[in-house]
């Protein structure tokens, strides 16, 4: 800022001499005779137009260096409190993300940039020009001025309606971005529904909404204007039409008048503009724009007075043994349940495998047990405490879970590894890695310091994966197919690495053997769950039979 200060101030220099010297140059120049000496004064003005110009050119790269900085540090602030939102609450991102990261950051970080610049340009233009004005006439300095700070005034008045418009703008984008993007995602659901009118309707009635607004500041953003144009016009008017009598009565010369008139037409005129898209323009959008973004990307508090501290809640393995009440679940308000009025105990240190058809909601059982879904009806009880009512971070101490798309990004493989336990000792990795059976990986790589890149396969990226939750202090652990494309052997070791771990695991079964090596299966087939061992499903159960008679057919050539 300092930097940007004193480029701004030596930009500011022609606008403190401009009058003065065009002042010289008529009155002991031209008017005089002497077409050398009125030369040589604009050959000053043009000196110090030149320095101007020099100073007005490092100004972007002084702002580059406060606004970029800025840009980076908010798109790391919304990222990290939607997500922490996300986690908290155990639901999606808010569409609205979209709109606050494609377009409010950038607002914010041109904002900011033209606040600046506008704040260069109007305080050191109108401190340059008034001052330039007494210092060449007083009387000239008084006409000018009055209308000046009029209009200034008056801006400032309009300033606080602005602000409620532009608000009432960034509101009415994020809800046109979050509409059109629910009915994107559900646009398949829409057209077999029949519900194509209602859908074009609802999205008609958000976009219409945000061109109200958008009009609305339009008209606000014109009546700033048409001031800010009176404001910069009317005292030369003034000025001009005074002028034969100030230049008769000896108050004002021809070249005073000239000069004076140039103060207003290179200082105050640009100054009231450039007051108009800063103020008026960029300083509302800025101020506007960053209220939006930190309200909607605060970090949710960690606790509150109705949850347990993470001491209080795990003091035995009893409190996390798991209880599933009349556990109800569906995509819409309208759609069939896919989990409806599910029950289950598991005990901690239990070893699960849930079964079923493909799209019977598995997967969506496992997000429901973990927190990562919200359900509209039932509870599930971490020992005796509702898992809402436990701190996300200690929700997030306590599962682990492990999709079907492994997540390994670029870094290090010990980067990968620790990732959910940050102390973890080349001890610990050895253990995981052996457990997992990753050796052959990490001797590839060159060792745990060896950038796990694109050249990964993709059972070697789900064997990453799987170590690193094996790391993880998690004491529930849910497997989401999470070997589907490692060989039958990669997988049986994987999952009895987890069998003998401490603590409790459920795996969303991809083949038979899983559900040989679990202590009790679930059969999720449409109709009513049923649990039990691997035997007891298969006399009691013909869907869980056929499902099994499946599983152990060959494969076809």
């Amino acid at each position: 800022m300092a930097r940007l200060g004193v480029v701004a101030l030596v930009a500011a220099v022609p606008g403190v001499v401009s009058g003065r010297l065009v002042a010289l140059a008529v009155d002991r120049g031209f008017l005089g005779g002497g077409v050398a000496i009125g030369l040589a004064w604009l050959g000053a003005w043009a000196v110090a137009v030149m320095l101007g110009s020099f100073g007005a050119r490092r100004v972007p790269v002084r702002l580059g260096a406060i606004v970029e900085p800025l840009r980076d540090e908010l798109v790391t602030k919304v990222v990290r409190g939607t997500l922490a939102q996300a986690a908290a609450g155990g639901r999606g991102a808010d569409a609205g993300t979209v709109a606050r990261l494609a377009k409010q950051v950038e607002v914010v970080r041109d904002s900011a940039a033209g606040l600046l610049l506008g704040v260069q340009q109007v305080g050191f233009g109108v401190l340059a020009a008034v001052g330039g004005l007494f210092w060449l006439a007083p009387v000239a300095a008084v006409i000018v001025v009055t209308p000046v700070l009029l209009a200034f005034l008056v801006l400032g008045r309009l300033l606080v309606g602005l602000v409620g418009r532009q608000q009432d703008v960034l509101v009415a984008e994020e809800r046109l971005a979050a509409s059109v993007s629910e009915t994107a995602g559900a646009v398949r659901d829409v057209v077999a529904c029949g519900a194509e009118e209602r859908a074009l309707g609802e999205i008609g009635d958000v976009i219409e909404a945000q061109a109200a607004a958008s009009r609305a500041l339009a008209r606000a953003s014109a009546l700033r204007s048409a001031v800010a144009a009176i404001g910069g016009y009317l005292p030369l008017v003034v000025l001009v039409a005074l002028g034969p009598w100030l230049i008769r009565s000896g108050r004002l010369s021809m070249g005073e008048l000239l000069g004076a008139v140039t103060y207003i037409t290179t200082g105050l005129q640009p100054a009231l503009r450039a007051a108009v898209q800063s103020f008026g323009g960029s300083g509302i959008l800025l101020a506007v724009t960053l209220h939006r973004l930190t309200s909607a990307s605060q970090l949710p508090p960690e606790t509150n007075a109705s949850q347990l501290s993470s001491e209080q809640l795990v003091t035995s393995s009893m409190a996390l043994d798991l209880r599933v009440r009349g556990l109800t679940f569906a995509y819409g308000p309208h759609a069939a349940p896919v989990v409806d009025g599910f029950e289950l105990d598991l005990n901690y240190g239990d070893h699960l495998a849930i079964v079923g058809p493909s799209g019977i909601g598995k997967s969506t059982l496992a997000g429901l047990l973990v927190g990562l879904t919200q359900p509209q009806r039932g509870t599930i009880h971490l020992g005796a405490t509702p898992l809402a009512a436990i701190p996300p971070a200690q929700v997030r101490r306590t599962f682990a879970f492990v999709p079907q798309e492994s997540y390994v990004f670029t870094g290090t493989l010990r980067e990968n590894l620790t990732y959910l336990h940050r102390h973890a000792t080349d001890a610990d990795l050895d253990k995981a890695v052996d457990a997992i059976g990753l050796r052959s990986v990490v001797d590839r790589l060159g060792g745990y310091d060896g950038i796990a890149g694109r050249d990964l396969s993709t059972g070697e990226r789900q064997q990453i994966a799987l170590a690193r939750c094996w790391l993880s202090p998690a004491e529930v652990v849910v497997l989401d197919e999470a070997t589907c494309h490692l060989h039958p052997a990669g997988e049986a070791q994987a999952e009895n690495a987890f069998r003998h771990r401490p603590g409790t695991v459920v795996v969303i079964a991809h083949r038979l053997s899983s559900a040989l090596r679990a202590d009790r299966v679930l059969l999720l087939d449409g109709t009513t769950p049923m649990l039990g061992t691997h035997q007891e499903l298969i006399t009691r159960s013909r869907p869980y039979a056929e499902l099994v008679g499946y599983w152990d057919a060959p494969e076809p050539r």
